[in-house]
């Protein structure tokens, strides 16, 4: 039949393939690298393989990626410029829907801005802001971290087909909001912490609640390496995945987890210590594959880093039990005395009836306070901390004023999605999504 096909031609079809038309597909194909079509297509916004509102351009050659662009700004709230229009505490109340996934970071890095304009030291007495306070500041911040990173590796692995890891993920970290509303009174969006402290001590039987879930943590974190560290599947979709060594990290400016899986053991906890870190025992931890599958790990190890942390300032609180959480100057101290009830957190109904019908001067006090706030010196700060996705950090301008001049965020998500496209191009589709999860932004803040 293909010499029919090939009448009149003395060439031999043995080890030929031939189409319906009987044209030879060798012939065909031969000269098609030249014309080569390439189209541009958009890969989302779609929740959640693009983290919601990312809108990713790419170029694609056949199943190639030859050009990545990122398309921001479809969650913009216009949280800088409204804290210009709010008392210093209020901004904390903005600030701390930004990175959603991680919202202590963002109040820590504002109010430590705040508190260095004010010239708050850290357990200074009177003159500073309590011991206990920046225990609970710390406390707060590594519970942060561990349910932030089961939410990368959450969703990376649904977004993989690993549902299981999705579904355990999830699992663990509704018991650590759990915690959050136990000692805040709210799961996310807290605005607990307040320049000069917190806005409340821990209540009853909290300490309990968190070493029971640092023990329970320690028996389901080896799961996770279970189920992924030595995977087949799991490994031969990350490995070698979004790689981006040391120089493109240090030239991009990137941090977190991102840099430390090339082996660069930057964590500003270690490098340039706030809130105390420098008096706690815990490692650095690193990975050397510059991959996807490195920085999973790095986000892994880091949880059990974070139990460890926990339990020290866990210990530390118990030694601590009715130390003051804010500090002791009335004019900068936020005057509520706070309580939760079935309601959420609010005023307790002792500080109601005190201002309320016995004394007029702390009424007078109370409402200064909240609808005005108190002032903070001329200058600027900027104050990092190291988030679960790096640094993060705030710069803070006053003119002498009750309110900010200007906040500007330095969001580690943002910077870090610069690697989109050096991670990405040279790939092949399905590895867009998985360069993109091992990034893990979070768009509420790249937009803010």
């Amino acid at each position: 039949m293909a010499q029919d096909l090939y009448a009149g031609s003395n060439e031999t079809t043995e080890g030929k393939v031939f189409t319906v038309t009987g044209q030879d597909w060798d012939s065909i194909t031969e000269g098609l690298d030249d014309v080569a079509e390439r189209v541009v297509v958009n890969m989302g916004p779609q929740h959640p393989s693009t983290h919601g509102v990312l809108r990713l351009i790419l170029e694609l050659e056949g199943e190639t990626v030859t050009e990545a662009r990122c398309g921001i700004g479809y969650l913009h709230t216009g949280i800088e410029k409204n804290m210009e229009y709010r008392s210093w505490v209020q901004g904390v109340t903005f600030c701390t829907r930004m990175d959603y996934l991680s919202p202590f970071y963002n109040e820590m890095t504002y109010v430590l801005g705040v508190e260095k304009l004010l010239g708050l030291g850290d357990g200074d007495g009177d003159d500073g802001v309590p011991e206990k306070a920046q225990v609970m500041r710390v406390l707060l911040m590594e519970l942060n971290r561990i349910s932030s990173h089961l939410v990368a590796i959450a969703t990376g692995g649904m977004e993989i087909g690993a549902l299981t890891v999705m579904t355990i993920g999830f699992r663990e970290r509704e018991l650590v909001l759990d915690l959050f509303e136990l000692i805040t009174g709210l799961r996310m969006n807290h605005a607990f912490i307040r320049p000069g402290g917190v806005a409340q001590d821990l209540p009853p039987g909290a300490l309990d609640e968190i070493r029971g879930f640092v023990s329970l943590m320690r028996k389901r974190l080896p799961e996770y390496a279970d189920l992924c560290n030595e995977n087949p599947i799991f490994k031969g979709r990350l490995e070698g995945v979004g790689h981006l060594d040391l120089a493109g990290c240090l030239a991009l400016g990137l941090t977190g987890p991102v840099l430390r899986s090339t082996g660069y053991p930057w964590d500003l906890r270690k490098t340039q210590p706030y809130c105390g870190y420098e008096t706690y025992d815990f490692d650095v931890q690193t990975w050397d594959t510059s991959d996807s599958y490195g920085r999973f790990r790095v986000r892994l190890a880091e949880m059990w880093e974070s139990l460890r942390i926990v339990e020290q300032a866990a210990d530390r609180l118990a030694k601590l039990e009715g130390a003051p959480v804010m500090v002791a100057d009335k004019k900068i101290a936020w005057p509520s005395q706070l309580a939760i009830g079935s309601d959420g957190l609010g005023n307790s109904l002792d500080h109601i009836r005190h201002i309320m019908g016995e004394s007029m001067e702390a009424l007078i006090h109370h409402f200064k306070l909240v609808t005005e706030g108190f002032r903070v010196p001329p200058g600027q700060a900027y104050v990092p901390v190291e988030s679960p996705r790096g640094e993060l950090g705030a710069h803070v301008v006053s003119d002498g004023g009750t309110r900010p001049f200007r906040a500007h965020f330095r969001d580690p998500s943002f910077t870090n999605l610069q690697a989109t496209s050096v991670m990405s191009e040279g790939g092949m589709v399905a590895d867009v999504i998985v360069a993109i999860a091992s990034i893990d932004p979070v768009m509420g803040g790249v937009d803010r």
